[in-house]
């Protein structure tokens, strides 16, 4: 989004200028003023795209369906600053995510199949999903401000699932020894998996 981008740099002054110079906007329309997205103003410095284009830069809306009211007056209204970051908003990103990570999920999942069996299989999957699509729709509900935190608070969760789970389909004559290296080892795996992909999610 242009936020991020413009955070990262890659939506900025002298991008913003050489896109007016190499489209020719000039040529095009008689006016010159540009209008961006209120959450581009970050990485934009509109006096020096003043200086550089000649065009000047208005800070519209936060949102592409509040352009046509900005259009009528040329003033954003405080809803029209309000920046919404709702479930369905959070729940849209959710199959990106999950894409990007789909190929990891599938080696891994097999490798911890022939490894570990189903529930080293089922392990991955979990914290992969609760990553890319519970931590999106759980985000305002997670405990603390970070991500980071918020993701292995999360990947907590998945780990004491995974542990009721393997405890429900160990084998009776599992040693006691066993069952504890096993929660630990996924105490120590599946909370910071969590979390990073979590802080993807930036």
């Amino acid at each position: 989004n242009v936020w991020c981008a413009a955070g990262k740099g890659t939506f900025g002054t002298a991008e913003l200028v050489e896109r007016l110079d190499t489209s020719e906007l000039a040529r095009v329309v008689r006016h010159r003023t540009v209008i961006l997205p209120q959450l581009g103003a970050p990485g934009v410095a509109a006096h020096k795209v003043k200086q550089q284009s000649g065009f000047k830069v208005e800070y519209g809306p936060v949102r592409a369906k509040d352009l046509p009211q900005y259009l009528k007056a040329h003033k954003t209204t405080p809803d029209m600053r309000l920046v919404r970051f709702g479930i369905l908003d959070r729940l849209i990103l959710a199959p990106v995510e999950l894409l990007g990570y789909f190929l990891y999920l599938v080696i891994a999942a097999v490798a911890l199949y022939f490894w570990g069996g189903w529930t080293g299989a089922l392990s991955v999957v979990l914290a992969i999903v609760s990553g890319a699509v519970l931590f999106p729709l759980l985000l305002p509900w997670l405990p603390t401000r970070d991500f980071s935190t918020k993701g292995w608070s999360l990947g907590l969760a998945v780990t004491l699932v995974v542990v009721l789970m393997e405890a429900l389909w160990l084998k009776a004559d599992t040693t006691m020894t066993h069952k504890i290296l096993s929660a630990a080892s996924n105490l120590l795996i599946w909370p910071p998996v969590v979390a990073f992909i979590a802080l993807n999610f930036t």
